[in-house]
């Protein structure tokens, strides 16, 4: 039986995945009604309820996770003897811009001008030495654009500072980067990897909207996965891993990892011969790796807020509908549409036609 530790929508695809493969799985999470509650065993509580996790472990073989920011604590030594894969290691320098950025600069892999952060004089420093624009970011459980504030002018400052300088920081340099990709990689328990085509993606507000893959030439594919392979290893890696990049005058700059299945790999489920979903729990599971060759051309929509009319979508044939069973909420994502098609062209075509019904002001940007 696999342990899952949160039970999002991204726990809830990975027992999916893995049921055909006759796998078993139990989650924690504070409520049944999560995602992956509606599908499997969950024990409801805290993620660092401890006599939980100690219950997950003993009756598990193998733990992981589908939210990078549990805290590492909660999770060494743990009784039983379930593996956890990925390993802590690596959760802890995702959880941490800082450590994350100082993984980055160890490896030799390209990524932002940054300072850590403390205090007000701290950053003062940091934007003398980096300069504007930048970026101030919360060190730990930022994500989809939250705990993070741009400074494009001295103006901003005050603002930024009283609004996070409660919590440890991170400044760095704004990129203006000409677009936005993903590497999505998975070592199996054997060290054996496997890469899916890089991913070319679209946020807005911090959040990630529209996902288009294949995309890049060779060199920045082999860039792209020589990040990643670097990564895996470093930590001794085992599951599916992430590494976001802005991609500026055809250079990487490495923004940020995750360690665990990504949102810009939802596309893989009906795009890829093995789903990234179905990749993590063979690896977890100490199973052979699949094929991540892509099918097509394909695109993945975020449905975020609300769900729009499903039947009109249902309709357009080819166009695949995923609904997590959350409670609506702005900002929130609810859900996502995929497509597959013999070639780009048709694939975006169908794609911004897709966005322009359920996101239409980022179609209107893009336009």
């Amino acid at each position: 039986m696999i342990g899952i530790v949160g039970a999002g929508q991204l726990g809830r695809m990975l027992a999916l995945a893995g049921y055909p493969l006759g796998l078993e799985f139990l989650f924690i999470d504070k409520n049944a009604r999560t995602p992956g509650g509606q599908v499997a065993p969950l024990l409801a509580g805290e993620l660092t309820d401890r006599r939980l996790l100690g219950e997950l472990s003993r009756r598990c073989e193998v733990l992981t996770f589908d939210w990078e920011n549990i805290p590492v604590e909660a999770l060494e030594k743990l009784p039983g003897k379930a593996r956890i894969s990925p390993p802590l290691r690596a959760l802890a320098a995702a959880q941490d811009r800082l450590a994350e950025k100082r993984t980055f600069e160890l490896l030799d892999i390209p990524t932002t001008r940054y300072a850590s952060v403390n205090s007000r004089a701290d950053l003062d420093a940091a934007i003398e030495r980096i300069g504007l624009p930048g970026v101030l970011k919360t060190r730990r459980l930022g994500y989809d654009g939250k705990g993070q504030a741009v400074l494009r002018k001295p103006a901003d400052v005050a603002g930024a500072w009283e609004q996070l300088g409660k919590a440890p920081l991170l400044y760095e340099n704004l990129v203006p980067f000409d677009y936005e990709i993903s590497v999505i990689a998975v070592r199996g328990a054997d060290g054996a990897l496997a890469f899916y085509p890089l991913c070319l993606n679209v946020h807005r507000d911090g959040i990630l909207r529209l996902t288009r893959a294949p995309f890049g030439n060779a060199a920045l594919t082999r860039r792209a996965q020589n990040a990643a392979r670097k990564l895996l290893e470093h930590f001794d890696y085992v599951g599916v891993l992430t590494i976001e990049f802005f991609v500026r005058r055809g250079q990487l700059v490495a923004n940020e990892m995750a360690p665990r299945v990504h949102n810009s790999g939802h596309w893989t489920i009906e795009g890829a011969e093995t789903s990234q979903f179905e990749n993590h729990v063979r690896a977890v599971a100490g199973l052979p790796l699949g094929s991540t060759r892509a099918r097509g051309h394909c695109a993945m929509v975020n449905l975020i807020g609300e769900l729009p009319p499903r039947d009109p979508l249902l309709a357009d044939a080819g166009l695949h509908w995923h609904d997590y069973g959350k409670e609506p909420r702005p900002g929130r994502k609810l859900g996502h549409l995929t497509l597959v098609e013999s070639s780009a062209r048709t694939r975006d075509r169908r794609a911004f036609k897709a966005l322009s019904r359920v996101d239409r002001a980022t179609w209107l940007a893009l336009r």
